[in-house]
């Protein structure tokens, strides 16, 4: 893309984080490469031959809605910008902490429904990807569940098939999932969405096997 004359391109990038604490390693190599995770992703680009425009970032930190208080059982930024605010993207992922969630599963697809309601970029740009990242080591409570707690938000899908549609419903050639999750309910059908990549981790060990390498690698093929 960098050799094409005129075509501009846009990112917007969601990270939906399980904040739980099993999830403390992976959470670390988040914030290792926060504050330069724009000028590290913009090198590996350019390793691709491949020029972004505009990098957007949004980070997602779900834990458990029965377990957790109002306060961190969902957390959501807004979209930064991270050419001109790096700084604002770092702060925020700081401050997460891996705690609260109690056992299996979480509230998983919930974030995932934020995720891909996001207020994507569709201004003055020839080419747009939307990219969500699923980081977890949880099998994920069933959107259909009659009950709900007190703080359970409305603006989240009510089933599963509802939440499928949200991705069938964004543009075919922006739209990337990537999955690190494990091969539990729902993450194996959900890993059968048209342009989704899964990583399988293991269930509760908190992906400690991966990397910040492996984040960015994991982002920069799916631009």
């Amino acid at each position: 893309m960098a050799d094409n004359q005129g075509v501009t391109y846009a990112v917007d990038l969601v990270m939906c984080i399980d904040g739980t604490g099993s999830m403390g390693h992976l959470i670390e190599e988040v914030k290792s490469t926060a504050l330069k995770f724009y000028e590290q992703l913009e090198a590996k680009m350019k390793e691709k031959t491949k020029k972004i425009d505009q990098l957007r970032a949004k980070v997602i930190v779900f834990r458990d809605y029965w377990a957790d208080s109002p306060e961190i059982a969902m957390q959501c930024s807004e979209f930064f910008d991270l050419r001109s605010q790096s700084p604002d993207f770092a702060n925020f992922i700081s401050g997460i902490k891996a705690e609260g969630g109690g056992d299996e599963p979480e509230h998983g697809l919930e974030g995932l429904g934020l995720a891909l309601t996001s207020d994507w970029e569709k201004g003055n740009f020839s080419k747009q990807r939307y990219v969500v990242v699923v980081y977890t080591d949880a099998s994920a409570h069933s959107l259909e569940k009659g009950e709900k707690p007190s703080n359970y938000p409305e603006n989240i899908p009510k089933t599963f098939d509802e939440l499928t549609d949200y991705w069938h419903e964004m543009p075919q050639a922006a739209k990337r999932l990537v999955l690190f999750a494990p091969d539990a309910s729902p993450w194996t059908v959900v890993s059968s969405w048209e342009n989704t990549v899964h990583y399988v981790s293991q269930a509760g060990n908190g992906l400690e096997k991966v990397d910040k390498d492996q984040i960015l690698d994991a982002i920069a093929n799916s631009i």
